[in-house]
This record gives structure tokens, sequence and C-alpha cells, in this order.
């Protein structure tokens, strides 16, 4: 890691794994669901205990039995070391913010080493690093979906078409209050990605200082400009959406020394493979790529999303090095898309997300 100004960690994404490897945990009898036969269309893994859920059930049995032990957060002593990394998506964060809420009150919350997430993903990971699980379901539809936080009307003015004002100073304020300061102890390190807008490399923000560096984290990895406001500071660099550089940081965990990950998708399956029938760039993305070539493409983390999918569905990527993967995406599409306002619409997502995780929990349970 990289010690910038004023205590601020950075790590460059391009590096390898730190250290040495950790042991890997086995199987639970029956064996490892891993792999398996996969779609020819190069889809998500068909294999799967429920619907959304793809991939080795070992980093499930293993939440589990850390539920069991009953050991303090951040104090499990079983030689693994488990990621939890959540996706960004804009307003489809409510899907992994339903599936927040549901581990959390399964009692599996405090069983992860360690918090992943770009732009939407970073601030679900915050709410379940700091035990505001329901709050990560609820702040899309009850807060995030108005004209005050997204609004097209703005877009050509000189405020952002998505407010992270009215975010970060109102909502994160006075609807669902946010201690950023707590982070700075939190037993479960969170980890932020962040893009250079120089280069639009990745980079991960973690050990910050103090609550204030933190709420800057927050504010770059949700920033696009002309979209939702200009790069921010914070250490030696400036920074925007992480998303643009990394929307599902998989690979960042697992070089780092994740044995086991979870990773939370806030697209169905079918939806990372084959974009809707209507889907066309919109105008903010293209004003995007006139103003730094190819940046409105990579905002757009539908197709980031794409690049993911061989690592998330063969056991054998030679970047998982043996590590267990369990993938979950959304059980069906409420139609969300990253700046929909339309609260039914974003509530049945939040509620998606929660069943999906429910139904890999019972599944589970019955298997």
């Amino acid at each position: 890691m990289d010690a910038a100004a004023g205590g601020v960690r950075t790590v460059d994404a391009a590096r390898a794994r730190d250290g040495p490897g950790h042991e890997h945990g086995r199987a639970p009898p029956g064996g490892t669901r891993a792999g398996g036969a996969g779609r020819d269309d190069g889809g998500m893994d068909s294999h799967s205990v429920a619907p959304g859920m793809h991939g080795d059930d070992e980093v499930l049995a293993l939440l589990q039995r850390r539920r069991a032990a009953g050991r303090r957060v951040g104090s499990h002593r079983d030689g693994r070391r488990v990621a939890l990394v959540i996706g960004g998506g804009g307003m489809r964060g409510a899907y992994a913010g339903g599936m927040v809420h549901a581990l959390e009150e399964a009692g599996l919350a405090g069983c992860f080493d360690e918090v992943w997430g770009s732009s939407a993903g970073a601030f679900v990971g915050t709410a379940l690093v700091l035990g505001h699980g329901e709050n990560a379901a609820r702040i899309f539809s009850d807060d995030m979906a108005c004209r005050e936080f997204i609004d097209p009307r703005r877009f050509g003015t000189r405020r952002p078409m998505v407010s992270l004002d009215h975010l970060l100073d109102h909502i994160l304020v006075e609807s669902k209050p946010t201690d950023w300061d707590s982070l700075v102890t939190s037993p479960v390190p969170l980890n932020v990605m962040v893009t250079r807008p120089s280069d639009l490399a990745p980079h991960v923000l973690t050990g910050l200082p103090d609550g204030g560096t933190w709420k800057a984290a927050m504010r770059a990895t949700a920033a696009i400009p002309l979209l939702a406001g200009p790069p921010v500071r914070v250490g030696e660099d400036e920074w925007i959406d992480g998303s643009v550089g990394d929307p599902l940081p998989v690979a960042r965990a697992l070089r780092s020394g994740a044995t086991h990950v979870l990773a939370l998708m806030t697209r169905t399956a079918d939806e990372l493979v084959t974009p809707p029938a209507d889907a066309r760039t919109p105008l903010w993305a293209r004003s995007l790529d006139r103003l730094a070539p190819g940046l409105g493409r990579m905002a757009q983390d539908a197709s980031r999303h794409g690049e993911c999918l061989p690592l998330l569905t063969d056991a054998a990527h030679p970047d998982r090095e043996g590590a267990h993967l369990l993938t979950l995406t959304p059980h069906s599409s409420a139609g969300v898309r990253g700046l929909t306002t339309d609260r039914t619409r974003v509530r049945a997502a939040a509620r998606i997300g929660y069943e999906t995780v429910a139904e890999m929990l019972g599944g589970a349970a019955a298997a």
C-alpha cells in the first residue's frame, strides 16, 4: 500500500497480491459447487443452490460456520479471509441494499473480514460495516428516488444531474444519519474504489484517517463530471467514480489475499449478457466521451460488468488461484437502471435483492 499525504492510503489496482498465500478452506460434505456446465452464450454459470446464486457454496458454508462460532466482528480465527464485494450501478444499488439487509438480518454481516465497493456499492458497503443494513435497502426508494437527488432537467446547467450534495449533506445527515468517524475504528476495513481521471486507472482508498476524509472518499467514488460533479481531491490526487475503473472489484479482493469472496451484483444474469432491447448511449455519456474519449462508455458500467464474467464463472480462471467465489445476482429484474426515480420500481428492486439472499439461505438449508 502507498501512504499518501494526510494518512490516506491508496492501493494501486495493478499490483499483485501482497504477502504469502492463505490457506483455503475445504469443501463441505458433498463437494464444492464451483464451475460446472457453463451456458453456451457465455453467461453466468447455471449451477446454483437458489435463483441468482452462482459458484461455490463453500463461501456460504464458511459464513454460517462463523455465525455459529459466535466470535466478535473482526476476530475470526479460522485462517480464512472472507471479502464482501458490492457492485455499483447508481439506483441499481437498491438490489444490493436489499441483499445487505437480508445478510444482516440473518446474522451474517459480522462474518466478513473486509468489504469492497464501487460507487453505489461503496455506500451499501458502508451501511453494512456500520450496522445499517435496513437503511441500505430503504434509502434508495425512501430518499434517493426523487428530483432533489436525480433531475435530468439539470443536465447542461451549472448544477449536476445527480446531486451528491443532497445525498451527503441532507439524506445521510437528516434522514439516514451516517457517522463517518466510525469507519476509522471499524474492525472490518472498507475498501472504496475510485478512478484517476487522467488515465482512468482504478485505485482503492482505505485506512483513511478521519471522518471528513471518508466522506470525501464517498463523494469521489460517485463523482462523474457533467453527471454527478467534478473530480474530488482525497490526499494528493483527484478521483472520480470507482465504477469507471472497476465496477465490481472481485479481482482486487483476490489479489489482496481474500480466500473466500461473496460478490453482490446489481444486474440479473441475463442483463449481464444481453443489454436491454432499447439500450442506447445516453446524452450525458456521449458528452463525457467528447470531454475525454472512452470515459462515457466506461461510466456506463454494464460493459465493465461484462468484462468480469470470465472470472466470476470459471472456477479454473488463473486470477482465482483456488479461492472460493460465490456470486449473487438479482433473481429477477424490477426494471431499475442507474438513474431510475420510479419509487415503486426501486422499492421492488430492494425487495428482489432481499428475496435473493433469503432464497439462497433457504436453499442451502434444504440442500
